[in-house]
């Protein structure tokens, strides 16, 4: 049998250590392409490029591994992947990351990571997007590829859904701190934002965007809380954001 073709992409730029560490994985288990932002395209959601033409270049970065840089989003990098380089073929599994930071809980609707995931699904590609949750760019992978693997071989067994969309999170530990894997909900939080000011040389002013991320999570049952227990979190996700608890009781609405 012919190895399952695995896209991989994420939002941190292509010489990442986090996409290495995916590589790593996918050409373990799969026949692995790369396509990637040439640049860091964190917080950059769903966004697609319409104003300007994308470029694509083949890259020599990962020995032996067909790749590719992009000008792009990343949802503009699976975009060009299931459409242009890979339009005659199937993609049995796509894998964004492996990203510098959570995407548990609202951080979702903001990352690039998800999103390039996410096209993927609404593509009918299954789909993974993996963060671990250390910011540094000397970050240990360890433990983010030992259960990524298991997860994607996970994925590549299953047949039921062919948009299952996952977004799994690894907290910052070792590989023995590690309790396990849990299936959750997606936890609710929200950023208490706030904006720097300051004056650039020409002497105008400038905003820089921070914030703290405060869990509302009351659910044990949450990915926030799966997570400061130790535990990886999986979150089934899905693009369909129709608030069904409220559809018979907006009904009025209609007269």
């Amino acid at each position: 049998m012919s190895k399952p073709r695995i896209l991989v992409t994420n939002d941190d730029g292509i010489v990442a250590p986090g996409i290495k560490a995916l590589v790593d994985i996918a050409r373990k288990i799969g026949e692995p392409i790369v396509v990637a932002p040439d640049s860091p395209q964190s917080g950059q959601g769903h966004a697609i490029t319409i104003t300007e033409p994308i470029r694509l270049r083949k890259v020599d970065a990962f020995d032996g591994i067909e790749a590719y840089e992009c000008t792009g989003t990343p949802v503009d990098c699976v975009k060009l992947a299931k459409n242009v380089l890979l339009k005659n073929e199937t993609i049995d599994l796509c894998v964004s990351g492996i990203n510098h930071g959570s995407n548990a809980s609202i951080n979702i609707i903001y990352s690039g990571t998800m999103s390039a995931a996410m096209e993927a699904s609404l593509e009918g590609i299954r789909s993974i997007g993996f963060s671990l949750l250390d910011y540094s760019f000397e970050a240990d992978f360890t433990a983010a590829k030992f259960y990524a693997e298991k997860i994607m071989r996970h994925m590549l067994e299953y047949k039921s859904d062919p948009q299952l969309l996952l977004n799994v999170n690894i907290p910052k530990l070792s590989l023995n701190e590690i309790k396990g894997v849990r299936v959750c909900e997606q936890g609710r939080g929200i950023w208490e934002e706030a904006f720097q000011e300051s004056t650039d040389p020409r002497g105008e002013k400038y905003y820089w965007l921070t914030g703290r991320f405060n869990s509302e999570s009351k659910t044990e049952n949450s990915d926030l809380y799966a997570l400061s227990q130790g535990y990886v979190s999986i979150v089934p996700s899905h693009f369909d954001l129709t608030n069904y608890k409220v559809l018979d009781s907006i009904k009025h609405f209609e007269q």
